[in-house]
């Protein structure tokens, strides 16, 4: 029985599944029959999956949107301020302290854009569908994590699948009574995150899972999404073949263009947006290509300032936003809003690339999706030490990847700690097991780092008697003030800046000896960071004006 986090059973249309943002059957090669049948289980669980889910894609679309139009008229909505919705940044433990400034002082911005199916009112019902869920927990059905550069020359975009499996922090509601949601013991889908407490548990779920801090979300939900495409005023898109998105059994977004360029808006952008039968092999990495493009076209149309002078569109979409969407309490102003759209302008499209997460099939189940290994944390490691996804800096001297802040050199040295190495406590951990347990801790290697801390000046080091699991050697901190302190033993052993995290479930400073540091006097430096994002992560620069889908045969008229 499929679990509680796949809905749109009765939805208006049976769009036949999949993945997401690039999952499912096309991560087998096979593609879809287009008449929308399928076999078994599988097939019975990709047909549940319709309106609902497909148009929570466009939700992400809209978020992008926001942030691109509000410099654009926002301020002049200050009267919508009383309206923002707001919500916890982050329920987690996990907080690993916000994005290190480079060497220049200039701080990344790390933006989570939620798309959520909530049905809490009658507009969002009649959009969503599924009848039989309307009184069911809201899920993070769209995750795209955008990245803007501390020095703000360049932008990334990384989707997420929604049906990706990982393992789920523990999240606490907010307050004193709040409800705490246990960590789950195994892999969990991640739009499961959203009903955990709210959209600060997806961000703890992110920042578990990639180790980038993230530094606000925008969580969009059904409503407004039609009446903001609207007022968008039109997106030129491109097709390589007349198409017609509609199954021989009536399934399909109903998208209906001829060859060449078209601008679309309102329902027929929804369409775009929905496409999977017709785009590219009939599965959702067509559909998420789709939505890049889209995007990117939308961004250009921003930057030449059309369509978007008109005092009354403005107001419609300001409108139309504020209602549409929760963030956290750092952007609950219009000005701050606006000041963030102003960083986000700075960047041309051309140094804008969209990727989905590198995957691979779980081997469970073939509906599900997890992170490829090496290649996603690539990705993720790219976002971490600010480099471009689209390989230019490595091009540029002096561009981010050259930069020393963006290096796999340690950081923290840049926040000095007036406290003397001989006055941190230092608690160490056996973590050599690695998370996954699949080798035996070095016996003796908590103490044995112990003697490595006392020899370079930290005297008050211990060894745990509690143990733990981790694949790297990390450093945990209990309160902010101790920060500096943790970043000064980070730099005594060379470990990079992401390896120093604020945690709730240490009691102070603790070093945890992971897999990689089994032996030797330091961990093994890290291998050095990619310059551009895999093939695997279908980059798309904001700038190709060329890109045209491939259409699937069968759905040309």
């Amino acid at each position: 029985m499929r679990h509680s986090s796949v809905r749109g059973e009765g939805a208006p249309e049976q769009a036949a599944g999949g993945i997401s943002g690039g999952g499912g059957p096309g991560a087998s090669g096979a593609v879809p029959e287009p008449q929308g049948e399928g076999d078994g289980t599988s097939g019975v669980r990709r047909r549940r999956r319709g309106k609902r889910r497909v148009l929570l894609w466009t939700s992400s679309t809209m978020a992008f949107l926001i942030l691109g139009t509000a410099g654009a008229g926002y301020l002049y909505y200050r009267h919508l301020n009383g309206s923002i919705q707001t919500d916890a940044l982050n329920l987690g433990d996990n907080k690993l302290g916000g994005p290190k400034p480079n060497a220049f002082g200039q701080t990344p911005l790390n933006i989570l854009l939620i798309g959520s199916d909530a049905r809490n009112d009658k507009e969002n019902q009649a959009l969503g569908g599924g009848r039989d869920t309307f009184d069911g927990q809201p899920l993070a059905d769209v995750q795209m994590l955008l990245h803007l550069s501390a020095d703000r020359s360049n932008m990334s975009v990384v989707s997420m699948p929604r049906d990706t499996m990982i393992k789920m922090p523990k999240c606490t509601e907010p307050g004193p009574d709040g409800k705490v949601h246990p960590a789950s013991k195994g892999l969990v889908q991640v739009n499961e995150s959203l009903s955990r407490g709210g959209p600060g548990c997806t961000v703890a779920a992110w920042q578990e899972l990639t180790k980038i801090p993230i530094s606000h979300f925008m969580m969009i939900d059904f409503k407004g999404v039609v009446s903001m495409a609207d007022a968008i005023g039109g997106v030129p898109v491109c097709v390589q073949e007349n198409v017609h998105s509609r199954t021989k059994a009536g399934k399909g977004s109903g998208l209906k263009l001829p060859k060449g360029e078209s601008v679309i808006q309102g329902e027929q952008a929804l369409q775009w947006l929905r496409t999977r039968y017709g785009f590219e092999d009939g599965t959702d990495l067509g559909r998420t290509h789709a939505q890049h493009m889209y995007m990117n076209s939308m961004a250009r149309e921003f930057r030449k300032n059309a369509k978007l002078t008109n005092p009354v569109k403005l107001n419609s979409l300001a409108k139309a936003a504020i209602d549409a969407m929760v963030v956290d309490p750092g952007l609950n102003k219009i000005d701050r809003l606006y000041d963030l759209s102003m960083e986000l302008k700075k960047v041309p499209p051309g140094r804008i690339t969209m990727t989905t997460m590198p995957w691979i099939q779980s081997p469970n189940d073939r509906d599900r999706v997890e992170p490829k290994p090496g290649e996603a944390e690539d990705v993720f490691r790219m976002v971490r030490e600010d480099i471009a996804l689209d390989g230019q800096d490595a091009k540029q001297p002096g561009g981010s990847a050259s930069a020393p802040a963006a290096s796999s050199s340690a950081t923290p040295s840049a926040a000095p700690t007036a406290t003397p190495p001989a006055k941190i406590p230092v608690a160490v951990r056996n973590a050599t097991g690695g998370k996954d347990e699949s080798q035996v801790k070095v016996k003796g290697r908590a103490s044995d780092v112990v003697a490595l801390l006392v020899g370079k000046g930290f005297t008050k080091a211990t060894a745990d008697q509690l143990t733990g699991a981790e694949d790297t050697t990390l450093i945990r901190y209990a309160k902010p003030e101790q920060a500096a302190d943790a970043a000064a033993v980070a730099t005594a052993f060379g470990l990079p800046a992401d390896a120093v995290q604020q945690s709730a479930e240490v009691p102070g400073i603790t070093l945890f000896v992971g897999k990689d540091w089994r032996t030797g006097a330091a961990p093994p430096a890290a291998p050095p960071a990619p310059t551009k994002a895999p093939d695997s992560a279908r980059p798309l620069n904001g700038d190709d004006d060329k890109a045209c889908m491939k259409i699937q045969e069968g759905f040309t008229w």
